[in-house]
């Protein structure tokens, strides 16, 4: 054990004779501690750590202090006060240490030790001077501990206020303050919830939000696109293997749901899973244990499962392709993001939003819209939900400056029957001056086109098929072109 210096105390005793028997036992060490007060009264005590919370270290108290405020009211006072505090009491009330429902009062109420105050030397110390001396020094380092640990939960919670800043619910028609209060109350619980919504709608960040505002916001959240694994992949993805599981397997890998021990797994477009996954998926979310390839004994692993989908999962459990047992599992709190085009009194906040977010990150000022631009924007349809508004806002303040007119917005949206209309912006073969290299018009090309079929598919997973591409081809690629 250290030998601390200059512990701080506050002695809180009625009686000169037992203010005097503390005295004696703490100069034992003199070096280590400083009765820095000693007052008569809880009343007294509170006010001098309200004045100075960080004034003291340790708290000493007698239980059977005069007045009014004693026993566990004044522990529970002092610690509200100053939490980090550590509180040991000294009492005559009994004589037994094993006195168990005694003992048990004072820790529950935030005492961290107590003992009688009749040593063997009745006259000159309190209880047993070394256990007495020893029982300080531990509280003082469980001061240092607690004070350790609080300040990395301060820069935890800071880190997490930053992540919900930057994912925060923009809008305020009732269905999305209706969508907030839903997912305040669903981060207060710990059951498995079921998002829907159409594609673009903000699934994944209303299950951040719910994350990032639930008790297991200090761990993990993993989020998995089903659709964006391959169905031979996915089981050793999600619930990973030993070393040997299967040719190739040259070392044990931790599968994604032991990644997210004790935080959330968010399963987006689940109902792209295989039947074998949803079979080992069942099996978790009735048992909370994992089977990994390769390893005969099954073992437990704390997650919440938070799911999305664009589909109706009761149309794909009537086809047979989605297990009825696994749908009743996940859709134990359902959730429902509407459209954009139903909460039109959203848009304007949206634009807004993403006009400031946008300019800050590309270190511009905030162009204007003209009212007729606004007016187009609010009558829109947006198939493509909020993402369509947030890849619009993007493309209008990389083409224009200052002001943004009704002719720019219609210009810059992606039409149905084709790219034609977008593609002057890049391809120019008549001003032989704004010629672009190959490359960076190709890139440009591929932005406008993946954008485009993502924001006319039900699913990144429909999108890639009408590209024809495998999902993780598509997912590649749209990392590699910044796209999210």
């Amino acid at each position: 054990m250290k030998l601390y210096k200059n512990i701080k105390i506050l002695l809180i005793e009625d009686e000169d004779y037992d203010v005097r028997r503390v005295r004696n036992t703490l100069a034992l060490i003199e070096d280590a501690f400083n009765i820095k007060n000693v007052v008569s009264s809880g009343n007294d005590a509170l006010n001098l750590l309200k004045a100075e919370p960080e004034g003291y270290d340790i708290v000493i108290m007698d239980y059977q202090i005069a007045g009014g405020l004693r026993g566990e009211e004044l522990i529970r006072k002092i610690k509200f006060v100053s939490p980090l505090i550590q509180v040991i009491v000294i009492t005559k009330h009994t004589i037994n240490i094993t006195d168990f429902d005694f003992a048990n009062v004072l820790l529950e109420a935030g005492a961290f030790w107590y003992c009688t105050k009749y040593p063997g030397d009745i006259e000159d110390f309190i209880y047993q001077p070394t256990d007495f001396i020893v029982s300080l020094f531990n509280a003082y380092e469980k001061r240092e501990l607690e004070k350790s640990s609080y300040k990395s939960n301060k820069k935890l919670n800071r880190n997490i206020e930053d992540i919900l800043s930057k994912k925060v619910i923009i809008g305020t028609s009732p269905l999305t303050v209706l969508l907030q209060e839903t997912i305040d109350k669903l981060a207060r619980g710990d059951i498995n919830v079921l998002i829907n919504g159409a594609s673009g709608t903000g699934k994944e960040l209303v299950a951040t939000n719910i994350h990032y505002k639930s008790e297991r916001r200090f761990e993990n959240f993993v989020p998995i696109n089903c659709g964006s694994i391959p169905s031979d992949l996915i089981e050793s993805e999600l619930f990973g293997f030993e070393k040997g599981a299967f040719t190739g397997a040259n070392s044990k890998k931790a599968g994604l749901f032991e990644i997210a021990d004790n935080g959330t797994v968010f399963l987006d477009e689940v109902a792209e899973l295989p039947q074998s996954a949803q079979v080992k998926l069942l099996r978790f979310l009735q048992e909370g244990e994992i089977e990994k390839l390769g390893r005969t004994q099954k073992f437990k692993v704390n997650v919440r499962v938070i799911a999305a989908t664009n589909k109706k999962l009761e149309d794909e459990v009537r086809a047979g392709r989605f297990r009825e047992d696994l749908y009743y599992r996940l859709n134990v709190v359902p959730v429902y993001i509407t459209p954009l085009r139903e909460r039109r009194e959203d848009v304007r906040d949206l634009i807004h939003y993403y006009l400031d977010f946008y300019c800050k990150d590309m270190g511009m000022s905030v162009p204007n819209i003209t009212p007729d631009a606004m007016e187009f924007l609010l009558n829109h349809e947006w198939p493509g939900n909020v993402r369509e508004l947030k890849n619009l806002i993007q493309r209008l303040l990389f083409f224009f400056r200052g002001e943004i007119n009704l002719e720019g917005v219609k210009s810059s949206m992606l039409k149905r029957p084709g790219l034609e209309e977008d593609l002057p912006h890049i391809i120019n073969f008549k001003e032989r001056d704004e010629i672009l290299p190959l490359r960076e018009v190709e890139r440009e090309f591929r932005k406008k086109y993946f954008t485009f079929v993502r924001d006319n598919s039900a699913s990144d997973a429909e999108a890639a098929k009408k590209m024809g591409l495998a999902p993780p081809n598509l997912h590649r690629m749209l990392k590699e072109l910044g796209i999210k």
